[in-house]
């Protein structure tokens, strides 16, 4: 499946103007509070109407200003999950996830069946609850459930673990992670936490301001440190695609394989032959010009200084490429002129293995 995104519609002051094309997966459009994404999908969902555009999911126009085409929300054929589970109080589990199969009025091989999705989202304990006795991240399975029991060809999620604390979250995100795995349901995330979006998704739409600053495989686009700022993220870094060899269970260390050599990661939770991401923020990153000898960090590899970005601020952004990966490190502009690193410079990029963000995603 391929989505095709052309539109405009004015806010106020705030104009949305944006382009992208996206394939099936799990797709995250990223950007601060208030930079448009939840306008973004209330319009791919028909909730809202654009001034002018085009929007085409799986080759079907739902709307084309041209030909004034505007397909109403429940002939989309698309699933939304709220920020808020918005269960009915007065049925209990499962007639909220019937309620879901009531909506789908197409039968197709493809569609999730009620015990499929009850058994990935873990919802078989909950089905005679009501949902005012739910936690929240309960909440949110039961909801996630119900948009896919109405078998849409798209679901939108809009920040839908916005309201959960940090343990909930991460007790969420491998169902999430789970859902275009075992359904093949295409998957738009609204978020902005890079964090989550490292763990699900597989393409990202950067929005800032109500435009598309950048779109692509989840790696490439978090390897742009000035336009992730841009977006509000400030622990920008690097996204590396790794492969398990050993684990370490003495000791809880990860040896994990990249084009560039090993990092030596604490995961101990991880299994020989994963496939994973891992993150290491930039300002975890330490350089130097001569290999270091004696240190405790366990991970220390040698690189040629692609790009530095230097804004005028205390710190500069240094891209190092190791072994055909980048990594890049924040340091002071000061170390950057007392160590004449410049580019084609060697350096020998160094990380705790304890700064390294915990693995996430198949890649």
């Amino acid at each position: 499946m391929s989505i095709t995104v052309d539109i405009r519609k004015s806010l106020g002051a705030f104009t949305i103007d944006i382009w992208f094309e996206c394939n099936a997966g799990v797709i995250a459009l990223f950007g601060r509070s208030g930079a448009g994404k939840t306008s973004i999908i209330q319009m791919l969902a028909g909730l809202v109407s654009p001034d002018n555009g085009r929007i085409v999911i799986d080759g079907d126009p739902v709307y084309d200003s041209s030909t004034n085409l505007d397909t109403p929300p429940n002939k989309r054929g698309i699933g939304y999950v709220f920020q808020d589970a918005r269960l009915f109080p007065h049925m209990n589990v499962r007639r909220n996830l019937e309620y879901g199969t009531r909506r789908n009025s197409e039968t197709s091989e493809r569609n999730p069946v009620f015990d499929e999705v009850v058994d990935v989202l873990a919802l078989a304990p909950l089905l005679t609850r009501a949902p005012q006795g739910l936690s929240g991240g309960e909440r949110q399975r039961v909801a996630i459930g119900r948009a896919l029991l109405s078998a849409p060809k798209l679901l939108l999620m809009d920040e839908p673990l916005a309201s959960l604390d940090a343990e909930r979250k991460w007790e969420i995100l491998p169902f999430i992670e789970s859902i275009h795995r075992e359904f093949a349901t295409p998957i738009i995330y609204v978020s902005h936490s890079s964090d989550e979006i490292l763990q699900i998704a597989d393409e990202m739409v950067l929005i800032v301001n109500g435009g598309v600053a950048a779109a692509g495989p989840v790696e490439e686009v978090m390897n742009r440190p000035n336009l992730l700022r841009a977006a509000g993220d400030s622990n920008v870094g690097s996204v590396i695609p790794v492969v398990v060899d050993r684990c370490d269970d003495e000791y809880g260390i990860a040896a994990l394989s990249f084009p560039g050599g090993e990092f030596q990661v604490t995961a101990p939770a991880l299994l020989p032959g994963d496939r994973v991401r891992i993150r290491v923020r930039a300002r975890d990153v330490s350089l130097a010009t001569k290999r270091p000898q004696d240190v405790s960090l366990l991970n220390v590899f040698e690189g040629t200084v692609v790009e530095i970005s230097n804004t005028g601020q205390p710190q500069a952004d240094v891209s190092v490429n190791v072994g055909g990966a980048t990594v890049w490190s924040q340091i002071t502009r000061k170390s950057l002129d007392d160590l004449a690193i410049r580019p084609g410079s060697t350096v020998y990029a160094m990380i705790k293995a304890v700064a390294i963000d915990r693995p996430a995603g198949s890649p």
